[in-house]
């Protein structure tokens, strides 16, 4: 498995990889400065090197992942599931995606692409999340929620059941989600209510 990104968030999934016996032949990193993590080398990216591997992007932010994955092209897209994490077997787990340690999947839910479920977050029964979507450490998703691509749930917060977040959404830290949020939303406090539009996400044609 090669990681493309070396800071902070690629710390935790070389130890998922590691902990998982899964061997890390390198990393990958637009960062000149940074040479190697944990004893990893840092390469120049190159397709060549990883034909007959795997690769995640190992980078927390969602729209800089986006960006990542857009760049270079067609890869083998692996996954990292730590052992401490609870999947059900009746759940999918969409290729590129990233597992914590704690997390708790139930049966149903569908994780798209490139989803990031972080640190003793709970996603519970039939929910749908789609690509590019981070669910931040202690987030609570109830059963039959669908999050739509490249939304960020922030640390601690909580979705009811039966609710829809839109593309691109922000939630913020500690907040709590009891009415649908549309596309390219911000929101904050408890209950959960709209400040501004999201401009910070790729390839973007909605006005400011």
């Amino acid at each position: 498995m090669y990681l493309y990104g070396s800071s902070g968030h690629g710390k935790v999934v070389i130890e998922i990889l590691e902990n998982s016996g899964i061997s890390i032949e390198g990393l990958f990193d637009d960062n000149p400065d940074i040479s190697s993590l944990f004893g990893y080398k840092c390469l120049i990216f190159d397709q060549y090197l990883i034909l007959n591997s795997e690769l995640i992007v190992s980078i927390g932010d969602n729209v800089t992942g986006k960006l990542v994955v857009d760049k270079i092209g067609s890869v083998n897209f692996g996954v990292a599931i730590d052992v401490s994490s609870s999947i059900s077997r009746r759940s999918v787990i969409g290729k590129g995606s990233v597992i914590m340690p704690g997390v708790s999947v139930n049966s149903g839910t569908i994780l798209g692409n490139h989803v990031i479920i972080n640190t003793n977050a709970a996603v519970d029964h039939d929910c749908f999340l789609e690509d590019f979507v981070h669910i931040s450490p202690g987030c609570s998703i109830s059963g039959n929620v669908n999050i739509g691509e490249g939304s960020h749930v922030g640390t601690g917060a909580s979705v009811i059941q039966n609710i829809r977040i839109g593309k691109w959404c922000i939630i913020g830290a500690g907040c709590v989600i009891i009415r649908d949020v549309p596309d390219f939303s911000v929101v904050v406090g408890n209950p959960g209510r709209i400040i501004k539009k999201n401009n910070c996400y790729p390839n973007s044609n909605i006005d400011s």
